[in-house]
């Protein structure tokens, strides 16, 4: 299934994806980041997905601003491409999400739950539903964080 998502604009470090959300609010600069987890005990290498919009004035990612540019699917559609396109490059790791407030994380396990059918096809979808307990993804769950890797 084709989903509607904004063009992004790959980092040479191929860790870094950008794109531009266009609304009401008028063009806001977003940024993906897959940053290197250290010191896990895991199969696969283990990449934390950072994403946010970007602060000019600071220079990072802001991962706590709402930005309500009335394209909210459009930029989760996006975010999933970049996983996409990042484990194309990159198979054997595991990408770690985990929402910077627990209503972010609410939408996106809400996001993987409407879409899993599509998703599964690609990956396979952990939750966490405690520090160090996790389970295979199951629709609307209270997940503190979600692991995905690529099949």
């Amino acid at each position: 299934m084709k989903l509607d998502e904004y063009d992004i604009d790959i980092k040479p470090d191929f860790q870094t994806f950008e794109f531009v959300s266009e609304g009401p609010k008028g063009k806001i600069k977003k940024v993906v980041q897959f940053t290197k987890i250290t010191g896990l005990n895991t199969i696969n290498d283990t990449y934390n997905l950072g994403f946010g919009d970007y602060d000019e004035g600071q220079g990072r990612i802001d991962d706590l601003v709402v930005s309500d540019n009335k394209d909210s699917e459009k930029v989760l559609f996006t975010v999933a491409a970049a996983v996409i396109l990042f484990t194309n490059k990159y198979s054997k790791v595991s990408i770690l999400a985990q929402g910077s407030t627990p209503a972010r994380m609410r939408y996106y396990t809400i996001g993987i739950s409407r879409y899993l059918q599509d998703i599964t096809g690609k990956f396979e979808i952990w939750g966490a539903i405690s520090q160090n307990d996790w389970e295979p993804f199951r629709k609307n769950m209270p997940y503190l964080a979600l692991l995905a890797n690529r099949k």
